[in-house]
């Protein structure tokens, strides 16, 4: 786009409606709001990914138990979402392993609830703000066509006045009133995106971590018998 252009779009935001102003200061703020968690996100998920394969790789090749637990708990600043799982499981296991009173299905069932609650609040964690890119994405290019139509109106209405109108008159009117459809695209377009992404990447590290409780449980069952 060439500075001429340029300059044409800043009149026509400058010689716009206060309301379709208000419009597209509203939708920008969004639109920069929603880089902000897209990169947030971006980077927090990816973190998780990594950290989940590094322990996968680190638990599954056979490596003790209470070496396992010992690091998490002494590196619990840097741990990742399945290596807490595992920790709160095995902390579980530890505190009921020794209490005689209890049968093997009730300190598995206090190990599942222990692992479960853990699971939640990671999910939990890696869900946050995901519905505000949702709701970027679903209202923005309505409240963009809400100004355009204000727009459109306030152009027509300034018609009235004059008695003749041709398309030099009517077109920078219009022209002003579609640039809030545009904004309103342009932050709704990348939300979306970026929201189906990262929705699809919550849900395989969630079942990734549901496995894992499952497998663990049942190797916390067996040490029991």
């Amino acid at each position: 786009m060439n500075i001429t252009q340029d300059l044409s779009i800043l009149e026509l935001v400058a010689n716009a409606s206060l309301v379709v102003k208000l419009v597209l200061a509203l939708l920008t703020g969004v639109s920069l709001m929603s880089w902000y968690w897209i990169f947030r996100k971006w980077f927090a998920i990816g973190d998780a990914r990594r950290r989940t394969e590094k322990f996968e790789r680190d638990f599954w090749s056979g490596g003790d138990l209470n070496a396992l637990y010992q690091s998490a708990v002494n590196n619990r600043h840097s741990t990742g979402a399945l290596e807490r799982v595992f920790e709160a499981g095995y902390r579980e296991f530890l505190k009921l392993h020794g209490q005689k009173t209890l049968d093997h299905s009730a300190v598995v069932a206090g190990i599942r609830r222990a692992m479960r609650a853990t699971y939640q609040r990671e999910i939990d964690d890696l869900d946050a703000h995901l519905s505000f890119l949702a709701s970027v994405g679903s209202v923005s290019p309505y409240v963009g066509l809400f100004g355009t139509v204000w727009g459109i109106m306030h152009a027509f209405r300034g018609l009235a006045n004059m008695s003749s109108a041709t398309l030099a008159v009517v077109a920078p009117g219009i022209a002003e009133a579609l640039v809030a459809t545009a904004i309103g695209l342009f932050a709704a377009i990348p939300a979306v995106v970026a929201y189906n992404r990262f929705a699809h990447d919550v849900d395989r590290l969630s079942v990734r971590l549901e496995s894992f409780m499952e497998e663990f449980a049942n190797i916390l069952q067996r040490q029991l018998r």
